[in-house]
């Protein structure tokens, strides 16, 4: 990973995120690998989606780069300054241009504090005004968002969801961030509701300059906002590949099954299609399988998916896999098993 590229304005390093678990008076503690060894650039001005299924690691993924989160090894570096190293001190200084979108609007605003004092509290806090500028530049923060200057006196219970949401990303942008983790910012809204969100979440990356990580499980937001997307399983990164490329053409057979859950808008293309259904559940991340994790889950695993940990390199131009069954000659991994049981015969 390139630390100094003067492109990237994250780069994480190895970030491993692990949690001790007591077991109990005659049993001994448990490790849970929430992140296992990530490697990862976020280039500046970009969107880079984060996806996977429910409980393999993205938020806190996401939290630990913000060090919501402590990680328990690795780097996490912010225009060449390992967060994940400094005082407490010293990372508040940095927190101001990192910010974070929550999951729940219903749960992520304080319900005793009204919109003017919920979105005005990131700028008193580092004091980047004083006295009545502050209500005027919280004014321009709401009709920013596309909320009017005169529901500043009300409280977040008064608002919908979408509306909620759109208080979170204001006050997010109070402090003029550069970099916002979106961890699953609609999943907890109505459909119609999460294209305007998405829509606005565009407009201001577009005139700020923004660079978002935007986690999600629903593929279809993923692919409308990312301009890369990284597939993640049980702590891991499995694939790596622009938005395009991880949709016409994903390497992994996780994400190949993942992407064809997606339901296609055409009822032609929908009934003939195949869909891809997994067998079996993740893992526990206590006990996570040996080599690759995703072999209990494989059609195409053989013995030695069990005993190599594959790496995430480059299998086609820009484009990453975590798969010792594929390479850069042979990137297709069914063929690849195709050939396989012809030359021993079956």
């Amino acid at each position: 990973m390139d630390t100094n590229g003067s492109n990237n304005l994250i780069t994480l390093e190895d970030l491993q995120v692990y949690y001790r678990i007591a077991g109990g008076i005659l049993a001994d503690d448990k490790i849970v690998k929430a992140v296992d060894g990530v490697s990862l650039d976020i280039k500046r001005g970009e969107t880079l989606g984060l996806v996977g299924e429910s409980g393999c690691g993205k938020s806190t993924l996401g939290k630990a780069i913000l060090r919501l989160t402590e990680p328990t090894a690795g780097k996490v570096f912010f225009k060449g300054n390992d967060l994940a190293h400094l005082p407490q001190k010293a990372m508040r200084e940095h927190r101001r241009h990192l910010q974070m979108i929550f999951q729940d609007p219903y749960s992520s605003l304080n319900p005793r504090m009204n919109v003017g004092q919920i979105i005005a509290e990131p700028i008193r806090t580092f004091g980047l005004t004083y006295g009545e500028s502050i209500e005027s530049m919280v004014g321009d923060l709401m009709e920013t968002v596309g909320l009017s200057r005169r529901f500043l006196t009300r409280y977040p219970h008064e608002f919908s969801g979408g509306q909620r949401q759109r208080i979170g990303i204001a006050r997010a942008l109070a402090v003029d961030p550069e970099f916002i983790v979106a961890d699953e910012p609609i999943s907890a809204l109505d459909v119609s509701i999460q294209a305007q969100i998405m829509n606005l979440m565009e407009k201001l990356q577009a005139e700020k300059n923004l660079t978002y990580l935007f986690i999600s499980h629903d593929l279809r937001a993923i692919r409308h906002l990312s301009d890369r997307v990284a597939v993640m399983y049980l702590g891991r990164i499995v694939e790596l590949a622009s938005g395009k490329n991880i949709y016409d053409d994903p390497l992994m057979p996780y994400t190949k099954a993942l992407i064809s859950a997606v339901p296609v808008p055409d009822p032609a293309i929908e009934a003939t299609r195949e869909r891809i259904i997994l067998q079996g559940d993740v893992p526990s991340p206590i006990n996570p399988p040996t080599g690759c994790h995703f072999h209990t889950r494989c059609v195409y695993a053989i013995e030695e998916c069990k005993q190599i940990v594959p790496q995430l390199v480059e299998i086609k131009p820009l484009h990453r896999a975590a798969c010792i069954r594929i390479n850069s000659e042979h990137p297709h991994i069914e063929q690849n098993a195709e050939a396989g049981m012809r030359a021993i015969g079956k």
